[in-house]
């Protein structure tokens, strides 16, 4: 049986009258059907409206509606049974008048039923199509003249009254209500009825037959009842006031938004797709640390003012660089010995090497093994060598020439600070070739110098140090980047120049000169045909 059971999403609870047996009198029959009610206790005069789904109920009020129209309203003891027994039900409920019954469209009825008086259920005499039962009415102790009581009524108003006033869900008429009740009784049973505790709790209050005790019952219960309304309503205003601040910076981001607009905001857009680049990028913890504070000080900048191209220029770079992105090797090394074969004529002791050099990293998979120095006399194919190795592996090459280098700073890069600041060629070169494992030829090593700008042969030696160049640092970039996957390999006219401890970390490959015979094939396999396809011959 559903009976009632259903609340409304607001119900309105209004007493019609103090008189709980009613203005017009009516005699209780000692026997009525019975309806059980899920979630809620029915008091003594007050009204309630109640949805009735269940056939039982349904039945049971029909029949009451067309009698006296009075209908004994039970408690379940457990509100999650649907069909419940007779041992599901409560001992003591009220008698109630249906005031009114109304047929829903959908099928269902809805009633609106005043509280009579308490009864206690002598027996059951019915089970179907309903419940009915022999009842006793119970009456409460008669009060004598207790000044402690007065007092207990005028603090439940009180309490009524700050409840209403912290729950925002109770209408404000409640406490004008509560103030005009003067029944004792009426007024018990009516804060009982509105209070908010559990449904056990309630029915506690209506079993009590002194209505002293049941007022004390009642305070206890109203005083939790405040603590929580006190909390939630601390803890309510406490979620509002963050609201209220996060809404109050959302505005005025947005009023920062608009005049950025109207200043000149044409770095949205750009600072939008920066941002977009941002989220596909491998970055290490440092730099996504790096690029999101840049961005965020980008975007809070004017494009003219001077810091703006500066901090611009930097997270480009960072975009730009290839994090964590690379070709796949293709370590094929009979591929490799024709590519060899068909670039360079001759130099099998060199060709030899270069292969037994690319097995080794085939084999071991990382490329902490010597760098490559090709020593020979200029003209003899050294930098082509390097491109072909490229070719071989399928990697990105890319040539640093070095000759004439003096500052340092052309190898670690300067300041970002500094007026037309730049990256070193080293991050230069990765930028270009997009990928952070080429084939990277540093070109005439032997050529560089050293003056008051700083040594670069010393910068070099952190980029060929296998042990160290997987933190290879940038003064433009700030942040460490890793070289352990390019594969280095350095050309030089002469090793007297070179540094020692720059020549200890490399392996020396000496190319001598071509012999006649050699020089002659030459002639003929590549340079003449060379020279026909340039003339268009």
């Amino acid at each position: 049986m559903q009976g009632g059971e259903d609340e409304m999403e607001f119900m309105p609870i209004v007493p019609l009258n103090e008189d709980e047996a009613g203005a017009d009198g009516q005699p209780i029959p000692e026997e009525l059907p019975l309806l059980p009610l899920r979630n809620t206790v029915l008091f003594p005069g007050v009204v309630i409206p109640i949805t009735v789904g269940r056939d039982k109920s349904i039945k049971a009020v029909t029949d009451a509606y067309k009698h006296d129209k009075l209908i004994g309203v039970v408690a379940q003891k457990d509100s999650t049974i649907e069909e419940p027994s007779i041992n599901d039900l409560q001992n003591i409920g009220t008698v109630a008048k249906i005031v009114k019954l109304i047929k829903m469209p959908d099928g269902g009825t809805t009633i609106i039923i005043q509280g009579k008086k308490r009864f206690q259920i002598n027996e059951i005499t019915t089970i179907d199509p309903y419940f009915k039962a022999k009842i006793n009415l119970l009456e409460d102790e008669p009060l004598q003249d207790d000044p402690d009581f007065d007092a207990m009524l005028s603090s439940i108003k009180d309490l009524a009254s700050q409840i209403v006033g912290l729950s925002p869900n109770l209408p404000s008429e409640a406490a004008i209500i509560l103030k005009n009740i003067e029944n004792p009784s009426f007024l018990i049973h009516f804060v009982s009825s509105n209070l908010n505790c559990e449904l056990k709790q309630k029915q506690q209050l209506l079993e009590i037959n002194n209505i002293k005790a049941r007022a004390e019952l009642l305070m206890n219960l109203m005083q939790t009842e405040l603590q929580y309304a006190e909390l939630k309503n601390k803890v309510t205003n406490k979620t509002r006031a963050e609201l209220d601040k996060q809404q109050r910076e959302y505005f005025l981001q947005q009023q920062m938004k608009a005049i950025k607009e109207e200043l000149g905001g044409e770095n949205a857009a750009e600072v939008k797709e920066m941002m977009k680049k941002g989220e596909n990028k491998k970055w290490t913890p440092a730099a996504k640390e790096m690029f999101n504070k840049s961005i965020e000080k980008l975007d809070r900048m004017h494009p003219s003012t001077p810091d703006y191209s500066v901090i611009y220029n930097h997270l480009d770079l960072m975009l730009d660089l290839p994090w964590e992105e690379y070709t796949e090797d293709s370590y094929d090394l009979k591929k490799a010995k024709k590519v060899l074969d068909k670039d360079h004529y001759g130099m099998d002791r060199i060709k030899d090497r270069i292969l037994e050099y690319l097995a080794v990293l085939k084999l071991k998979g990382d490329m902490k093994s010597p760098i490559l120095c090709f020593i020979g006399p200029p003209g003899i194919g050294k930098t082509s060598l390097g491109k072909s190795i490229a070719s071989a592996i399928n990697r990105k090459y890319v040539r640093v020439s070095l000759g004439g280098l003096h500052d340092e700073s052309e190898i670690r890069g300067h300041r970002k600070t500094y007026i037309g600041a730049m990256p070193g060629r080293i991050i230069q070169s990765i930028r270009k070739t997009k990928s952070s494992n080429p084939v990277m030829i540093l070109d005439e090593i032997d050529k560089v110098g050293s003056d008051h700008r700083g040594d670069p042969s010393s910068a070099l030696l952190e980029v060929l140090d296998p042990e160290q160049n997987h933190s290879f640092y940038d003064n433009y970039l700030e942040l460490e980047y890793d070289l352990s996957k390019v594969l280095f390999i350095a050309t030089a006219n002469s090793l007297q120049t070179i540094q020692p401890a720059l020549r200890d970390r490399m392996e020396i490959i000496a190319i001598e000169g071509y012999s006649i015979e050699e020089k002659k094939e030459i002639a003929k396999k590549h340079l003449l045909p060379k020279q026909l396809s340039n003339h268009g011959l």
